[in-house]
């Protein structure tokens, strides 16, 4: 098997096994945070959120060490329009029946899209993915990992490391338990 086809054999099985329905996602809906610490950097239309940082939008949660929550300028009923979450350190996306772990976490409000990298674990029903970058898109619940990598790795829920070696996507998948 080609080592290019395994991101979408990862997608196709996990879809396949029924963990992968995931509903729609309200981006519209607001954004709550919460940090040890908020710095607000307005002339760069930004703010910093360090320490135990959590923020809820919809049925979404990520928490992560640090935040950079970036703005267009513009102000809509009193509240700047978010357009940017750069998140690090022990990322985490938890959503209906799935949860993300990585160390670094793009979400892009504009396109609808969270981008996790750097030893990337999905868990969802019974399932299990690693690898390198995971792309999630919120419109779609589409989730796809490939085995790019970044430097470092992470310990896993069992203290283990779950980069992936070699830049390949690896995981385990459930099976439906059958009668003898």
């Amino acid at each position: 098997m080609r080592t290019a086809a395994l991101p979408f054999l990862a997608a196709a099985l996990f879809a396949a096994s029924g963990a992968g329905a995931q509903t729609r996602h309200d981006t519209n809906a607001p954004i709550d945070f919460g940090a040890d610490h908020i710095e607000l950097q307005d002339r760069a239309n930004r703010a910093v959120l360090v320490g135990n940082v959590v923020v809820k939008q919809a049925e979404m949660t990520l928490n992560a060490a640090r935040m950079t929550v970036s703005y267009t300028g513009q102000v809509l009923d009193g509240n700047p329009q978010v357009s940017r979450l750069d998140a690090s350190g022990g990322v985490t996306v938890r959503r209906p029946d799935q949860t993300a772990r990585s160390q670094f976490a793009i979400y892009d409000l504009n396109r609808r899209v969270i981008t996790m990298l750097g030893a990337v674990r999905l868990d969802q029903g019974g399932n299990t993915v690693n690898g390198g970058r995971l792309t999630i898109n919120l419109d779609t619940g589409r989730a796809v990992i490939d085995g790019s990598s970044v430097a470092g790795g992470s310990a896993g829920a069992r203290g283990t490391v779950t980069q992936s070696p070699g830049g390949r996507v690896t995981g385990t998948f459930s099976v439906p338990r059958r009668g003898n």
